[in-house]
């Protein structure tokens, strides 16, 4: 066992909490490249921004029979994309930099595509693609993030967590509707 106390002296931490206090939550210990991590928060909000709007098409296009438990779940997930670009935004700000809400170039900055969809089908289909592809992305963001930035990656991993479960419930609601209509695949 060591000797050496688990926290920097805290004569240090009041020393360096002093200096450049115009960086305001980014203190002297942020060990990450900060202007790539804006970057890749700014690519997620992109991908948040079109997933809420592709929900939030699918949510008033989706008609028909068995469509009312698909637009409840197109409506909740619109829902909870936006709430995950408003906590990117506000992290982004933390950092020091400005959340791109342009929509100039928003699919561009975008790991998600914007897919209408024709059918209802077609609609959860592209849906769960989405939500694959942001699940795989986060996942890597999270990774590169690692001890760097812990509220970062843990904010990553907060919203991770929701687009499996976006998934899962887009991968159950195409199995149902291939049951209801007699055909798998």
């Amino acid at each position: 066992m060591s000797n050496q106390p688990f926290l920097t002296d805290i004569k240090t931490i009041r020393e360096r909490a002093r200096q450049h206090i115009e960086r305001g939550a980014v203190t002297e210990g942020y060990t990450a490249d900060r202007e790539n991590v804006i970057n890749l928060l700014n690519a997620a909000l992109a991908t948040e921004i079109v997933c809420t709007l592709r929900y939030k098409r699918h949510y008033f296009m989706a008609d028909g029979l068995s469509a009312s438990v698909a637009k409840a779940e197109f409506l909740e997930h619109a829902e909870q994309e936006q709430q995950h670009a408003d906590w990117l935004a506000e992290r982004i700000v933390q950092l020091g930099g400005a959340p791109n809400f342009s929509p100039e170039g928003l699919l561009s900055r975008s790991h998600a595509e914007y897919t209408e969809g024709e059918s209802l089908r077609d609609m959860i289909k592209e849906d769960l693609i989405a939500e694959r592809i942001a699940v795989d992305s986060y996942r890597e963001i999270a990774t590169y993030l690692g001890d760097k930035d812990p509220t970062s990656r843990r904010l990553m991993e907060d919203i991770l967590a929701q687009e499996e479960e976006h998934a899962d419930d887009m991968a159950g609601l195409l199995e149902g509707l291939d049951e209801m209509q007699g055909r798998k695949g």
